[in-house]
């Protein structure tokens, strides 16, 4: 199950959010979003948990919990179709 991690400290690394995550289960994968042009965090990121009921643990004990002095939200990931957003005002060649 992949998770959406918002709200993060600017300085977390993938490594504190793995460990953040693990108690609840196993984390396969890691992804923090970082600005491309300063290489520092946007403070969101992805966690890919082992399965369902593992996803929905973290969820339960980690979303509005505090972390760095920030609430973070934690959520189900959403495909990146089904995000909304507004439409292109043109087509792209």
């Amino acid at each position: 199950m992949k998770l959406y991690v918002g709200n993060l400290s600017f300085d977390i690394t993938e490594r504190t959010l793995r460990e953040l995550f693990e108690p609840f289960g196993t984390v396969s994968e890691v992804k923090l979003i970082m600005d491309r042009e300063t290489g520092q965090s946007r403070g969101f990121g992805f966690v890919t948990m082992g399965n369902v009921s593992e996803g929905n643990a973290a969820i339960k004990g980690l979303h509005g919990k505090d972390k760095g002095g920030r609430k973070l939200t934690v959520n189900e990931a959403r495909p990146k179709d089904d995000r909304g957003g507004r439409p292109s005002p043109r087509p792209r060649r």
